[in-house]
């Protein structure tokens, strides 16, 4: 079963224990004294079946490319029970990538330079600022991209000045 949920899944160390745990709940363990989870855990992370790191590390690349800051990252890896030192390499990849990652989020919810005309509703202004904090992306960041006009030419470089 645990070997089956690694090989069809991405997974973390915890995740793999709870799946494990509520498996065993479920149909009931007939061993004797407790079910050897942590034990299991351990031995597929020596054979390099369960990689908390390279998990973190495919997690961030997918996040930042379909649009989500770092702050939205940490709290995926938080809730996969990624450690903070398996998160290093990570927290890289959405550090490098957040430029990127909040004009990919602007451009699939067509807001700043990706609208069709510029927004002057305040409410739906605040609406675009709060999706775009929401997705984990700092506040500087996102008051110059919904700053820029619509069909403006975007800089990275202009992003990251303070």
């Amino acid at each position: 079963m645990a070997l089956r949920y690694v090989g069809r899944y991405a997974t973390s160390r915890a995740k793999l224990a709870a799946y494990l745990a509520r498996k065993l709940r479920e149909r009931g363990w007939e061993g004797e004294g407790d079910p050897p989870i942590d034990s299991l855990v351990e031995r597929f992370t020596e054979l390099g079946y369960v990689d908390d790191a390279a998990f973190a590390a495919n997690k961030a690349r997918s996040l930042t490319a379909r649009g989500y800051g770092a702050r939205r990252l940490g709290d995926a890896l938080y809730a996969a029970g990624i450690a903070e030192s398996d998160a290093e390499e990570a927290n890289r990849i959405a550090e490098s990538q957040k430029i990127d990652a909040a004009l990919a989020f602007a451009r699939r919810r067509r807001f700043g330079p990706y609208a069709q005309k510029r927004e002057t509703d305040p409410a739906r202004r605040e609406k675009q600022v709060a999706a775009m904090l929401r997705a984990g992306h700092p506040y500087g960041i996102v008051r110059k991209i919904l700053d820029l006009s619509p069909g403006a030419a975007v800089n990275s470089a202009d992003l990251l000045e303070n």
